[in-house]
């Protein structure tokens, strides 16, 4: 009898072909860097995984560190049919690293939220699988969010002014796409720039 794959990988959504790679002990620094660092609060995991992700893309960019992103889908929201992540998520987004090892090119996801190491990308993804089938794809970095409708590869929204207060906001722990998130951004101001503030300092600080 054939084992059911829990996730597959969706071509049609990825849009890297030739990888950049990192060594693999820089990789798992990074990680461990991250994971640690007060400014990200891995734990609560159902608010603004596409915040936490841009904010650790956004360093390594200002690091030259090359980077990409990875992208979960359950089956039953990507393609309208079975198919389901953990935790009731839709989707999930995490940064990841290219690493060559033994002559091949893996891509290794930097997911303190669902792992509490690097893990290979197609094993990220059959990790948060609740039932089969997933999709997961590799994109640059540089996109934020995609479209709520008609997925596709050319659609997807970039880094803009907009969701750059998102991804402060979602680093103080506030969704203010939600009625109380809203409410929680007119009390929360000192917060939101102190968080502003330490991540601009985060950026000069190589690891």
């Amino acid at each position: 009898m054939n084992e059911i794959v829990p996730t597959l990988f969706d071509f049609l959504l990825s849009d890297v072909s030739l990888r950049h790679i990192v060594p693999k002990q820089q990789a798992e620094d990074l990680f461990t860097f991250f994971k640690h660092h007060p400014l990200f609060n891995w734990t609560n995991s159902n608010n603004g995984c596409e915040g936490r992700a841009d904010a650790v893309c956004v360093l390594l960019d200002e690091w030259n560190i090359p980077n990409y992103k990875g992208w979960a889908f359950g089956g039953a929201y990507l393609k309208n049919h079975v198919g389901e992540l953990k935790q009731n998520w839709k989707y999930h987004v995490a940064p990841v690293l290219s690493v060559e090892e033994d002559g091949k090119i893996i891509d290794y996801v930097l997911d303190p939220s669902t792992a509490g190491s690097l893990m290979q990308i197609d094993e990220w993804a059959a990790a948060i699988t609740q039932l089969p089938h997933s999709y997961y794809c590799i994109r640059q970095s540089c996109w934020y969010i995609f479209p709520s409708k008609n997925i596709s590869r050319e659609k997807w929204n970039m880094r803009d002014k907009q969701n750059r207060k998102w991804m402060i906001q979602c680093l103080a722990g506030i969704n203010s796409l939600t009625a109380t998130g809203k409410a929680q951004l007119c009390f929360n101001k000192k917060r939101l720039q102190h968080i502003s503030a330490s991540f601009q300092k985060l950026k000069k600080k190589k690891p």
